[in-house]
């Protein structure tokens, strides 16, 4: 064989291998089989997420909510203690704006008092400032605690002596050493009282 015959087919092998490739390419998109570069990508969508990753970011986005909540949280307790406050400082005004009116009149009262030559003027001004006193206690929702002639309570009353006597009988209030007071059905103060008991050598009364 001659040089230029193996010149002559060294092309033509050439030639049949790029045929070959033209046609596996044709017969590629002839059955609709997807390139090797399309079946990567499928493979790598089709891959599952990774579980720890999700994990992260699950607890990421719970620690956030859980900071805003704690946040809200804490501004709504200010807020509350802030409207307590304030209820209490109003209802403090409100109750001494009643009571100035009897303590001015208890000034006068005192002046007068120190004026008088006699002491029954002074005593019925003491007496009124008394019942105006125990008015505007009432208005604001205060009341005083029976005592005397009612059966002793120990809920409402704080006995500090027990004397015989036969004008009550035993367990009852026979007078008042101070007075105690009540708002709606809260005690404030006990009242401080003397009691009655029977007398020595006498059953006491059932």
């Amino acid at each position: 064989m001659t040089q230029s015959d193996s010149q002559k087919k060294e092309p033509e092998a050439g030639t049949a291998a790029e045929a070959q490739k033209t046609t596996d390419a044709q017969a590629s998109s002839a059955t609709g089989d997807p390139p090797a570069s399309a079946e990567s990508a499928e493979s790598a969508a089709a891959t599952p997420a990774d579980p720890l990753a999700e994990a992260r970011a699950e607890a990421a986005r719970m620690k956030d909510q859980w900071v805003r909540t704690a946040a809200d949280f804490d501004n709504y307790r200010k807020r509350a203690r802030r409207d307590v406050d304030d209820a209490k400082r109003g209802g403090r005004e409100e109750v001494l704006k009643e009571m100035l009116p009897v303590f001015d009149n208890l000034e006068r009262a005192i002046q007068s008092a120190q004026r008088a030559t006699e002491v029954k003027p002074v005593a019925e001004g003491l007496s009124m400032v008394i019942k105006q006193f125990v008015d505007t206690l009432g208005r604001v929702g205060i009341t005083k605690v029976p005592t005397t002639g009612t059966p002793f309570d120990p809920a409402v009353h704080e006995a500090i002596q027990q004397v015989e006597t036969d004008d009550h009988p035993p367990g009852v209030v026979v007078a008042e050493v101070q007075p105690g007071y009540m708002q709606g059905e809260r005690l404030v103060r006990a009242a401080m009282v003397v009691v009655a008991k029977a007398r020595t050598g006498e059953a006491p009364v059932s």
